[in-house]
């Protein structure tokens, strides 16, 4: 086996969407930290399925084989998560279990282009309005152990942040 003596660099690009990436994903822990059950999060009750059930054709539960078989290979790839820049203004996270099944999927539109609108990710209902101008609205789905979350960031240049995520149940 030779030994590549070359240096392998990440480019300005890759390391700047690698960077705010990781940025969404602190503020997003953060948001999620700062909610309280009452008022942020809605349970749909008697059970209703979901309206937005899949990005791109990836669906909660897939394995990491079948979702990048639909959305090609990753910008970073890893046993627990995959990183994909579909465009300057959109890039996904896919999160999986120890058994390679997707169980969040996360994704963040910059200028909010391309971002669907949020009654057909969290329904009719209003959306939370926070002191910082940002707007958020959750929906708990118990009948199919997910919730979906919409964020709209108060930035002068916001981003949307939609999340799926499965229930951990036990």
């Amino acid at each position: 086996m030779k030994y590549n003596t070359e240096k392998h660099t990440i480019g300005f690009v890759e390391l700047t969407y690698f960077l705010i990436g990781l940025l969404l994903i602190l503020l997003l822990g953060a948001i999620v930290r700062g909610q309280t059950p009452a008022t942020n999060t809605v349970r749909a009750h008697p059970p209703v399925q979901a309206a937005y059930r899949e990005y791109r054709g990836v669906r909660l539960g897939m394995t990491a084989t079948e979702t990048r078989a639909k959305l090609g290979e990753p910008m970073m790839k890893s046993n627990e998560q995959d990183y994909y820049v579909m465009s300057p203004n959109e890039t996904a996270q896919i999160v999986y279990d120890a058994f390679q099944k997707v169980v969040t999927i996360s994704t963040d539109y910059t200028g909010g282009v391309g971002a669907p609108e949020y009654q057909t990710v969290v329904g009719a209902g209003a959306l939370l309005q926070r002191p910082d101008g940002s707007l958020f609205r959750m929906v708990q789905y118990d009948s199919e152990g997910m919730w979906i979350s919409y964020n709209r960031s108060a930035a002068t240049v916001p981003v949307v942040t939609i999340t799926m995520q499965l229930v951990k149940r036990g």
